[in-house]
């Protein structure tokens, strides 16, 4: 058991799966460890902090900025550097007012553009482009926006992988010049820097839709993708692999930025797991995924200290040996009301080989609608299951939705206090 020890070193030690001082927590370092942005308003009025807007830093989500201030109060361990344009293709600079349907004033890019439709629902422009049709909704009643689906007709016969190719490219200049800058924040922050170079991620269908691009072609409604997946692999291996080339071209150059500035690098969101299955199952996984994967782990691990990081909901038990041939070094975020994802066993038989980020406090049922003291309660529970012997960075199953309530985020915090001070 070591002590004082900085939170960078802290989240070292975790995913060298030694016991540390106390947990690490990570609170806004992604998009899939986030706090939305009502709970940020709250958090900050609750804790006393000067009510300002809160910057919306993801905004397909409506994740809010764990800024400097709530950052040191969480005691949060990491410092998160996404890409250099949102999910809508839209960079976080220029920042401008905006009245959410929930009528909270919050900060946005410049670029953020919308309208209502005949119904009130908020629909969002790629590149805050409005020549070309909205890429997102937000319905009236809703707290995020929903993928609109703009898949133009095709045929089989003229589908060509460049289509699917088009957002991914080697860093040009506006990159370099953005990630040299996140490169000096990084090398001088005493937390963990978790690092989303972007274009990683296979088959994401979060990401097929392109909702950052003005006109995608190619295959862009999740249902065709998922059918591409068993009736056009040829067509997805070819996009795996140019993905593949462009990715290691580009990771390359972020070493070459970064060094050992970076400690762990967001690779994939792909989800693999529903509820009580799979999408695939580890054979198919092994056909269609398993070679890009390896190849992009393989190379990070030859040639930097980073570690890599598999984002998957749902219910991967089956796939967990697979993702860790793979190369993959953190699981998240451990959906632990999913089938089969019992913490004790998912300890015991891989503990030793994966970190698990996430998993502190089941957000579908416990969080959302438990009392203060179930919230609690699972909170120590899971903590005293996954963090024996390291191998575990405190987050909840995924994001923490708007409409939490605030005595259940306080009673997961005091949880983490009471359990750190044990």
């Amino acid at each position: 058991m070591t002590e004082n020890i900085s939170p960078r070193q802290r989240v070292k030690d975790v995913l060298a799966h030694t016991q540390t001082d106390k947990l690490a927590v990570d609170f806004g370092a992604s998009a899939v460890t986030g706090i939305h942005v009502r709970v940020i308003e709250k958090l900050r009025r609750y804790f006393g902090l000067s009510e300002i807007p809160v910057k919306v830093t993801e905004p397909y989500q409506m994740l809010g900025e764990v800024d400097r201030e709530l950052s040191g109060i969480l005691e949060v361990d990491i410092m998160g550097i996404p890409p250099r344009e949102n999910l809508f293709g839209i960079e976080n600079k220029d920042w401008k007012e905006f009245k959410t349907p929930w009528r909270q004033v919050v900060l946005v890019p410049g670029k953020f553009v919308t309208s209502e439709d005949e119904n009130g629902d908020i629909l969002i422009y790629p590149k805050g482009d409005i020549s070309a049709p909205p890429s997102g909704r937000m319905p009236v009643s809703g707290f995020f926006f929903d993928t609109i689906i703009r898949q133009a007709p095709f045929d089989d016969a003229d589908l060509d992988p460049e289509d699917n190719l088009e957002e991914f490219g080697e860093f040009d200049e506006a990159d370099l010049d953005y990630w040299t800058r996140q490169a000096k924040l990084a090398a001088h922050t005493d937390k963990a820097v978790l690092a989303n170079f972007g274009g990683t991620a296979l088959g994401d269908i979060a990401l097929v839709p392109a909702p950052f691009l003005t006109h995608p072609k190619g295959i862009r409604d999740v249902s065709e993708w998922y059918i591409s997946t068993v009736l056009r692999k040829d067509y997805l291996h070819q996009i795996f692999t140019t993905q593949t080339d462009i990715a290691l071209k580009n990771l390359e150059t972020a070493r070459g930025i970064f060094g050992d500035s970076v400690d762990v690098v967001f690779l994939c969101g792909t989800d693999f797991g529903t509820q009580d299955s799979q999408f695939c199952s580890p054979g198919d996984f092994d056909e269609l995924y398993a070679p890009y994967y390896k190849k992009i782990n393989d190379w990070i691990h030859l040639h930097t200290s980073w570690k890599t990081f598999k984002h998957s909901c749902g219910a991967v038990l089956p796939l967990l040996p697979n993702l860790i041939e793979a190369g993959f070094d953190i699981i998240n975020p451990v959906q632990i009301n999913a089938r089969d994802m019992d913490t004790r066993m998912l300890k015991r038989e891989f503990g030793d080989r994966l970190t698990f980020w996430g998993g502190g406090v089941d957000t579908q049922i416990v969080l959302p609608f438990g009392t203060p003291e179930e919230v609690k309660n699972q909170v120590l529970e899971q903590c005293e299951i996954l963090s024996e012997g390291g191998g575990f960075v405190f987050n909840t199953v995924h994001n923490i939705q708007a409409n939490v309530p605030l005595e259940n985020v306080i009673a997961m915090l005091d949880a983490i206090k009471q359990y750190n001070n044990g």
